[in-house]
């Protein structure tokens, strides 16, 4: 956070003297002035949210003295973000505030690169305006494509891909982007548990032996957790992975360890099925983790319009994982739609078809 702040500000004083106001940033209908406000605002709106744990939209509303200079405002910035930064560092794992987009709240890492994001792009594009180089370091732009932009496949560079990624710039065999957002991480209230929506920074760490910055009960994450992740990451470097659809840790409010995972075995098919795995850590077995879990997914993807089946294969000698699904809902196939599945969509023999619709 600090050293995007620094890159903003170092490269906005190149263009002290220069017409701020009538002049709007580079793409915006804002002027370089106003541009350079929204950044100091987000900073600061940003760190009020996750330092109050705010869950609605504040009736904040900040205002510049006329009086104050070019420079005085680029000091403005240098606060927020330092307000930020503070914010971020201070927060415990799991604190989460008010964003809107696209699920309604942000942890510290969110909040983090949301600021880190504000700062190199409204700096472009007042750069842009006002005829001044810019370069960030590359760095801070990888930092934050996987944490914002799960959506978007890796290109060979990362600022011309986070620039592409939001309507400035182009990259090469990719359409122009009209429209964008970005993405923080889904996390839903699950009964004894939290699903917390992995990022592909974190599924990265996981699949290669990591702890992906989580406390794990002993013996955790279960392998069937590491190579969900490696999935995931298959998934976000060919472009196709989908953020909701992805994996999910299961933390314990009270104590904020992970227990296990759950996660999606993709996006739904033309059909609107959508498949479901999950594991649960020894210690965890028996607590009711698992079917709260289960059930809690399943019918938030059966509350989807592109939903309208959730199927999970088990072991058939699995019995206590079909009773985990059983309790949240599941019942077994019929004999021809397991046939279908072994026929149609490849699943082991030996397994046993679950199912729930809508």
């Amino acid at each position: 956070m600090e050293a995007a702040v620094a890159d903003c500000t170092a490269t906005l004083r190149t263009a002290l003297g220069r017409d701020w106001d009538t002049v709007n940033a580079g793409g915006l209908e804002w002027s370089c002035r106003a541009t350079a406000f929204h950044i100091a605002q987000a900073l600061a709106t940003y760190a009020i949210r996750l330092a109050g744990r705010a869950q609605e939209r504040l009736p904040l509303r900040f205002e510049l003295p006329e009086d104050t200079d070019d420079a005085g405002l680029l000091s403005v910035i240098e606060a927020a973000g330092a307000l930020l930064a503070a914010a971020v560092r201070t927060a415990p794992p799991g604190a989460r505030g008010f964003h809107p987009l696209p699920f309604g709240s942000a942890d510290r890492e969110g909040f983090a690169a949301m600021g880190v994001t504000e700062a190199l792009l409204h700096t472009h594009d007042i750069a842009r305006g006002l005829g001044v180089p810019h370069e960030p370091d590359p760095e801070l732009a990888a930092a934050a494509l996987p944490w914002l932009f799960p959506h978007v496949q890796p290109g060979p560079e990362p600022w011309p891909t986070l620039l592409w990624a939001t309507g400035r710039g182009e990259l090469p065999g990719r359409a122009p982007v009209t429209e964008w957002t970005w993405y923080n991480n889904l996390v839903i209230p699950a009964g004894r548990v939290t699903l917390t929506g992995i990022r592909p920074a974190v599924a990265d760490d996981l699949r290669l032996g990591g702890t992906g910055g989580l406390d794990w009960l002993e013996g955790g994450p279960h392998e069937g957790t590491r190579q969900a992740c490696a999935s995931l990451m298959k998934a976000y470097e060919a472009g196709v992975h989908r953020p909701e659809f992805g994996v999910f840790a299961l933390v314990r409010p009270e104590d904020g360890r992970a227990v296990g995972g759950i996660c999606f075995h993709g996006a739904p098919d033309e059909e609107g099925r959508v498949e479901i795995g999950y594991d649960l850590l020894e210690d965890a077995r028996g607590s009711g983790c698992a079917t709260d879990a289960v059930r809690t997914l399943t019918e938030w993807a059966l509350a989807r319009d592109d939903v309208d089946t959730v199927i999970a294969t088990i072991e058939a000698g699995n019995l206590p994982s079909q009773r985990v699904a059983a309790r949240a809902g599941f019942v077994r196939a019929t004999v021809d739609e397991e046939r279908t599945a072994r026929e149609e969509y490849d699943m082991e023999g030996g397994f046993r078809l679950y199912v729930r619709r809508v």
